[in-house]
């Protein structure tokens, strides 16, 4: 006869597989989607209609500033979801996040610009962008312990790399969007110009589009149930009141360190998506001046900070292809860290972007020939989102197993929201500043990668390998018969 506890064991799983994969990915993909539609348009769009401050490089930053404060809202959210993730379970925390990341980013569609209301508009844009932040301070985290705490065993990293792979899916949907808008508007000063259609409200239409996929993520998350993890850390009697103090009490160590392995990742993808776009696009000081010939303008070019000269249409798409192999990478980290272990593959992957921040300036600088620039540009892009790819897939895993399942929400979404302050919020503000610094060589920023990509060296090189242990068996403090 069969007893209760070997049917329960042989029953199939209360997440089927495709569910787990498709929650998990859905709802990254999209949150991620609502971001990058705000990075794009933090370059392309908002420092002429809603920072207009008549020079180029002020109005950048200032809207990366705007852009960098959502970094700041993020631990806020990590704190507030996790919170409600590690008390009452992880399902009505997703859909909570999603629901809120999809309705400012609906918002900052519907937005007047400076020449209606003058400097509200930055006011209201500000409110939304940190409304966002605090909304992907509690998604990913909650999506990555979906994917992970209903695994199966030796497959967590693997498991864990699908909402990781809503980043480059995001990033391709979000861009692909704005390309396609760009392209069917006319453009009567050049396929290759922004046009003034696209200025007026083309730009409005990837964030009124995010509506329609929040109710597909919605319907998705509604169909899941918690998960076996969560539901025997309430049964052991395992749920704190208070994850927040706990996790700061009893874990304080691995959020630092997990806020350190996650700095380099952080850095490394906002330099390869605003930064590079931002360089790219910007006219190269033969361009400039002949453009300010052309128009009758002053041109300084001495307090002028050039760029490659890409267009915009051309220049999304080389990133496209480079974020094509950031998605290959995403997924083929995931078996290899599964079967060597997330600490040996990180130290190498790190070490490899200790590197690239060293070749800055062997890719990055104007040729005398358009092609060969465009060539090595492509080359750079590959690489980086390579490495982006081997670098971010594994974190899906490690900054969970670093906590234990009473705190794993709060303490996997604090480190990874934490990083985002020291590495994204800060890293396109510091590239544009050494950007200029440099008098348009990128090289000082390739420094600035390698320099943060060391911090995260040490802090793996201080980390334990995680990868053999029990979720089942580390409920955490609190756990009858768990410790």
């Amino acid at each position: 006869m069969t007893s209760p506890t070997t049917a329960a064991d042989t029953a199939a799983p209360a997440n089927p597989r495709s569910r787990v994969i498709l929650a998990s990915l859905v709802g990254t993909t999209i949150e991620f989607y609502d971001f990058y539609v705000y990075a794009t348009a933090a370059v392309l769009v908002f420092p002429l209609l809603f920072f207009p401050t008549g020079n180029d490089t002020t109005s950048l930053l200032l809207s990366f500033s705007v852009f960098g404060a959502a970094m700041v809202a993020r631990p806020l959210g990590a704190v507030v979801f996790g919170h409600f993730g590690d008390r009452f379970g992880r399902k009505a925390t997703l859909v909570a996040s999603l629901l809120t990341m999809g309705v400012a980013t609906f918002l900052i569609g519907c937005l007047p610009t400076y020449n209606e209301i003058g400097v509200w508009a930055a006011v209201l844009l500000l409110v939304l962008r940190l409304a966002q932040g605090f909304a992907l301070g509690g998604e990913w985290s909650g999506a990555a312990l979906v994917a992970t705490e209903n695994a199966p065993a030796g497959k967590r990293a693997w498991y864990g790399t699908f909402p990781q792979l809503g980043a480059p899916l995001g990033f391709i949907i979000a861009n692909s969007v704005f390309l396609a808008i760009n392209f069917l508007l006319p453009h009567p000063d050049g396929a290759a110009q922004r046009s003034e259609e696209f200025l007026a409200w083309g730009w409005r239409v990837p964030f009124l589009f995010s509506a329609v996929m929040v109710i597909i993520g919605l319907w998705v998350r509604l169909r899941l149930v918690e998960s076996e993890t969560f539901v025997k850390a309430e049964e052991k009697g395992a749920i704190r009141k208070f994850p927040l103090g706990t996790v700061i009490r009893h874990h304080w160590w691995h959020l630092i360190l997990g806020t350190f392995i996650m700095l380099a990742t952080y850095v490394l993808f906002y330099l390869m998506t605003n930064f590079t776009l931002a360089y790219g696009t910007k006219a190269t000081l033969a361009g400039a001046e002949a453009a300010a010939d052309a128009s009758g303008t002053a041109f300084d070019a001495a307090t002028y900070v050039p760029g490659l000269g890409f267009g915009y249409t051309d220049f999304v798409v080389m990133q496209i292809v480079g974020v094509v192999f950031f998605g290959i990478f995403t997924l083929l980290s995931g078996p290899i860290a599964d079967a060597i272990g997330r600490r040996r593959l990180l130290l190498w992957v790190t070490g490899l972007i200790i590197v690239f921040g060293l070749t800055f300036n062997v890719f990055l600088l104007p040729q005398v020939d358009p092609k060969f620039t465009g060539a090595l540009v492509q080359a750079f892009l590959v690489f980086g989102f390579m490495l982006m790819g081997s670098t971010f897939g594994p974190m899906g895993a490690v900054l969970p197993e670093l906590f234990p399942t009473n705190v794993r929400y709060s303490g996997s979404a604090i480190s990874y929201n934490v990083s985002s302050i020291l590495g994204a919020a800060l890293a396109p503000i510091v590239a544009v500043w050494l950007w200029a610094s440099a008098g348009g060589s990128p090289v000082l920023v390739g420094l600035y990668l390698s320099a943060m990509s060391v911090l995260t060296f040490i802090a793996l090189l201080l980390a334990p390998e995680t990868k053999d242990i029990d979720y089942d068996a580390d409920l955490g403090v609190g756990a009858t018969g768990s410790l």
